[in-house]
């Protein structure tokens, strides 16, 4: 009768450690399986990487503003572009600038989403100072290009019939690395 209950004592603690072992994986893969997830839906204003220009364009219009917010951490002076206004699945160049108002070197780093949410799937960049740091010297002041499209499909999205604006908005924030 002990032996049974040793057994069945065992058994259970097995299947605990099996589930706080999976419950850790889950953990520690759900940032990434969340990035993906917003990647390929466009979910939360997720944009696309493009390698390849758009495939056209149509006669649909539609103008895109900019954006910035600074995280307190971070002494830097962003200016976003200008807005554009364009057809469709024309290739644009904008430019933000970036000023270090201290007198050191300042790493920073950007993170940006899509308004309408839903419009992201259909934002496609092509260049973009958001995916790499930028560490700027005392004083310096940078323009950063962002490449982008706007995805022709969305056309064929009917719940976006209606959207004629979107706003890529960016929120720099100091990095770890200070400096370079």
């Amino acid at each position: 009768m002990a032996a049974t209950a040793e057994r069945r004592n065992e058994k259970v603690a097995m299947t605990l450690a099996g589930i706080v072992l999976g419950m850790t994986g889950l953990a520690f893969a759900s940032v990434p399986l969340y990035q993906l997830f917003c990647q390929v839906t466009g979910y939360g204003g997720t944009t696309q990487v493009a390698t390849d220009a758009p495939k056209g364009v149509i006669d649909r219009q539609m103008t895109v503003r900019f954006d910035s917010n600074i995280d307190s951490a971070l002494a830097w002076q962003v200016t976003p572009a200008r807005p554009v206004s364009g057809q469709v699945g024309a290739l644009e160049t904008v430019t933000y600038r970036a000023t270090n108002t201290t007198d050191k070197p300042l790493t920073g780093m950007a993170v940006f989403n899509v308004v309408p949410e839903k419009a992201g799937y259909y934002f496609n960049k092509m260049e973009c100072f958001c995916f790499t740091e930028q560490t700027l010297a005392p004083g310096e002041t940078v323009d950063m290009p962002i490449v982008f499209f706007v995805d022709p499909e969305i056309d064929q999205n009917h719940d976006l019939d209606t959207v004629r604006e979107i706003t890529l908005s960016y929120t720099f924030y100091a990095s770890n690395t200070e400096g370079s």
